[in-house]
């Protein structure tokens, strides 16, 4: 049987599984190393299996995952999520729409702590969605918001997908960091116009508030909420001056989150806890779907069908806008059943080749998968962050709601999509500012 023939086939027998709900991670290990075993024997699928883990577990850019994930628990297990939602709730609720906006800001201020979509719209779901019902907005904007919102995880610094990314396209991780930033933040600002013209235009949406809030109540809220920005700031700012690589840079966040905790008297031996076991559970789950995609790329790379796709579709005179917009469509659609870390894993093997053979700049194509995994996110009617959302706030809110107004969301992500695809400088920019020369 030719080496292709294999690959068509462990990728048939991989989407079989998670058709079967296979955990992604179970499926990639197991396909790769039945593919290897046929290739070239049980001894050569041992040594790889062996080799190919341990390299890959303890890559030293790696690392900067479980620092990530440890930063952004104490963050939240210290209650730093409330203080920046009742920040942007006093500083931004006399806009129309003002407690959604807020929560958008907010949001995106927990996402760059959090680095995780999932976790930013459960922890903001729990927040926010309960307090904008109980103002009279309407339920579709409240638990849309946050739904949508969620998704920043994925793309503000420090993102964990990015750093995945990276090391499996061998792209600096520290630049891509830079790169997601901007598309971002756009993101988020894209969300805000939306939802202010939106409840400007409809006031049902969004009742106007007639709370009176001082400045003083604005300026004193300031005091609990600052931290948050700091560390956010002070980790990109050592891997934008060049003092720090990622993964330097993750080691001082994690340790500035714990001053900052105790300096604010919220590090208990309970917070303590409770984010060292959450972050040892979410950093076992993320290396072992990894390690299985190293795996499986390996698998793949034998087999040569990554190649013999990029040949096909390099001599078919495919435009690049098609290639992406192919590629665009097949992870929007995946991503709205399958675990944002796991179809990034999985689909990079595949179409690593097929984005270099194009020429495309690689930093950017990071930020562009990101982009379409935040997308997959969002849209009806599987999209996984509107199902973290409704987990979060129980009956307040049905399902079909909830997609009801995300598609407002769907039309501001893909706006966002384009600007990127015409303007590719919007990610590029700050890596290339702070890297030049």
């Amino acid at each position: 049987m030719a080496p292709e023939t294999v690959g068509i086939i462990g990728v048939a027998a991989l989407l079989a599984l998670l058709a079967l709900r296979v955990p992604i991670g179970v499926a990639l290990g197991a396909v790769a190393l039945c593919g290897l075993y046929y290739l070239r024997g049980f001894g050569a699928m041992l040594g790889s299996a062996e080799s190919m883990s341990f390299a890959f577990v303890t890559s030293w850019e790696l690392s900067a995952i479980p620092l990530f994930i440890l930063m952004g628990a104490i963050s939240f297990h210290a209650g730093l999520a409330a203080s920046i939602y009742r920040a942007a709730r006093l500083w931004l609720s006399g806009l129309p729409g003002g407690l959604a906006v807020a929560t958008n800001f907010a949001s995106a201020g927990f996402a760059a702590a959090s680095g995780s979509s999932l976790a930013t719209a459960a922890a903001m779901g729990r927040l926010a969605i309960p307090e904008m019902l109980k103002a009279g907005y309407q339920p579709a904007l409240s638990s849309a918001v946050v739904a949508a919102s969620g998704t920043l995880g994925s793309m503000i610094p420090p993102s964990i997908m990015l750093v995945l990314y990276g090391l499996f396209a061998q792209q600096p991780v520290g630049q891509l960091l830079l790169a997601g930033l901007l598309p971002g933040l756009l993101t988020a600002c894209v969300y805000g116009a939306m939802i202010i013209v939106r409840c400007r235009f409809d006031k049902r949406l969004a009742p106007k508030s007639d709370e009176s809030i001082s400045w003083s109540d604005r300026l004193a809220v300031l005091g609990e909420v600052w931290p948050l920005p700091l560390l956010i700031l002070a980790v990109v700012g050592v891997i934008y001056a060049g003092i720090a690589t990622a993964t330097e840079a993750a080691a001082i966040g994690c340790i500035a989150s714990l001053a900052i905790a105790a300096g604010m008297r919220r590090l208990s031996f309970k917070v303590l806890k409770d984010s060292l076991v959450e972050s040892a559970r979410s950093t076992g789950m993320i290396f072992f779907i990894a390690v299985g995609a190293t795996l499986f790329t390996r698998f793949l790379a034998l087999t040569g069908l990554p190649f013999m796709v990029a040949d096909l579709a390099g001599g078919s005179g495919t435009s690049p806008l098609m290639l992406m917009f192919v590629a665009g469509l097949i992870y929007i659609v995946l991503g709205m059943f399958l675990d944002p870390l796991g179809l990034l894993l999985l689909t990079l093997p595949i179409f690593l080749p097929l984005f270099e053979s194009a020429g495309f700049d690689m930093l950017w194509v990071g930020i562009m998968v990101v982009k379409f995994i935040e997308i997959g996110l969002i849209t009806p009617p599987l999209g996984l962050n509107a199902f973290v959302v409704k987990g979060a706030v129980g009956d307040l809110v049905p399902l079909n709601t909830i997609f009801r107004g995300l598609i407002w969301f769907f039309a501001a992500e893909i706006f966002v999509l384009v600007l990127l695809y015409l303007f590719p400088q919007i990610a590029l920019w700050l890596p290339q500012m702070s890297f030049a020369g």
